[in-house]
């Protein structure tokens, strides 16, 4: 009689493989980034325009700030 190995055949002790799913940091990271972003383009509106500038804070969500700011930058 033959003696068999008292490790298991190759097929048996192979890991499953993985599925690789999206994870709750990558689902937080979609929401957070955009979130911060927005934040910070708020806190340079005040910054820039409030407390620099010192102007009012309803002037900066008004259209013809912004066409003059434009109007300045790319005026020939």
């Amino acid at each position: 009689m033959s003696v068999q190995s008292k490790h298991k055949p190759e097929e048996e002790t192979q890991q499953p493989v993985k599925r690789r799913g999206v994870s709750k940091w990558t689902i937080v990271q979609w929401f957070l980034i955009p979130l911060l972003l927005i934040a910070a383009l708020a806190g340079g509106l005040v910054a820039g325009y409030v407390i620099l500038g010192k102007r009012e804070l309803s002037d900066v969500l008004q259209w013809s700030t912004w066409k003059h700011v434009y109007d300045l930058v790319f005026a020939p």
